[in-house]
């Protein structure tokens, strides 16, 4: 009796997997993992670099832990975001999962429920810090989606929302470093939480290239709204030197020679990136800022900052 009943619901759960799985691959893409990966390894190694400077670093199995934790945190954070955003993706993005019906809010939040206890759990293996860190990571998603829904000034304030959105990324921030000084990859002193400047710049200058536009965005979430296009441009460039010139205050490269030195100082070459993107988006006829200069500014950032933490060690 019991497996009868059982058996109607097996195509159900196949079925609502197999969705999810749409889901992730459509939403989730390989480059948003890639930059997890990234995340994690930079920030880890950076934080060692500046607070024990006189001691090797490499991954260890604790940060393997600590980056399929941050990866399965990102893909939780975009089913929030899918059920914030559904009012505006209706009229901006009907596209979207949720908007077409392709997945469920119930199948989003069931994900959502193993993925925390999933993610709480991993990081239990690490530290007691580690599993309330993440925790807060998760509740801290929930919180925002509550204060949009219910607060018609931070759902279309878009830099009011992103000050209270962005500490989501701090949390994540300090999930790794409290983490990795738990476990003995980094030391606990000031330098390892001040890295904390570096990862802001070049995920802000990102987060302000990909919402600039010359074209007026009535009704959409557009930094340049708020700012004209030109003080969303220049704000995405300042938030691109903050990152570099944190990294150069922290890793201190004068005192190096030769490959070494060559190495701490290309985050400074890196800011052409940003740089040259500015200024084409000043001078082109099209509207929208590029994009992907962005990008490749903050992943060629974070490979460099992993080098740094290998070599300079």
């Amino acid at each position: 009796m019991s497996s009868a009943a059982a058996t109607p619901s097996t195509p159900r759960v196949l079925g609502s997997l197999a969705r999810i799985a749409r889901f992730t691959a459509v939403m989730y893409k390989p480059h948003y993992l890639l930059y997890g990966v990234l995340w994690v390894l930079a920030l880890e190694g950076t934080a060692a670099l500046v607070s024990q400077p006189d001691s090797s670093w490499h991954p260890t199995a604790s940060t393997v832990v600590r980056i399929v934790v941050v990866a399965f945190v990102l893909l939780y954070l975009r089913m929030v975001d899918e059920q914030k955003d559904l009012d505006y993706d209706r009229v901006h993005n009907p596209d979207r999962p949720l908007v077409t019906g392709a997945i469920s809010a119930n199948e989003l939040r069931s994900a959502m429920a193993v993925i925390a206890v999933g993610a709480i759990a991993a990081s239990l293996t690490l530290s007691i810090g580690s599993a309330v860190l993440i925790a807060a990571v998760l509740a801290y998603g929930l919180v925002l989606w509550g204060l949009e829904n219910l607060s018609t000034t931070v759902r279309t304030d878009i830099v009011l929302n992103l000050a209270i959105t962005y500490p989501v990324q701090l949390l994540v921030t300090a999930y790794v470093v409290v983490s990795a000084i738990g476990t003995g990859e980094v030391r606990s002193r000031w330098q390892a939480a001040a890295v904390a400047i570096i990862f802001a710049g070049a995920f802000l200058q990102f987060e302000f290239a990909r919402k600039t536009s010359k074209s007026p965005r009535p009704g959409e979430m557009y930094y340049s709204n708020a700012l004209g296009a030109d003080g969303s441009a220049t704000a995405a460039l300042v938030c691109a030197a903050v990152a570099v010139f944190g990294d150069l205050a922290l890793v201190r490269p004068w005192p190096y020679s030769g490959p070494q030195a060559l190495i701490a100082w290309i985050p400074v070459a890196l800011l052409l990136i940003p740089a040259t993107a500015a200024s084409k988006f000043r001078r082109a006829s099209t509207p929208d800022y590029p994009v992907l200069p962005a990008v490749l500014f903050i992943l060629a950032l974070y490979l460099v900052l992993i080098v740094q933490a290998l070599v300079l060690t």
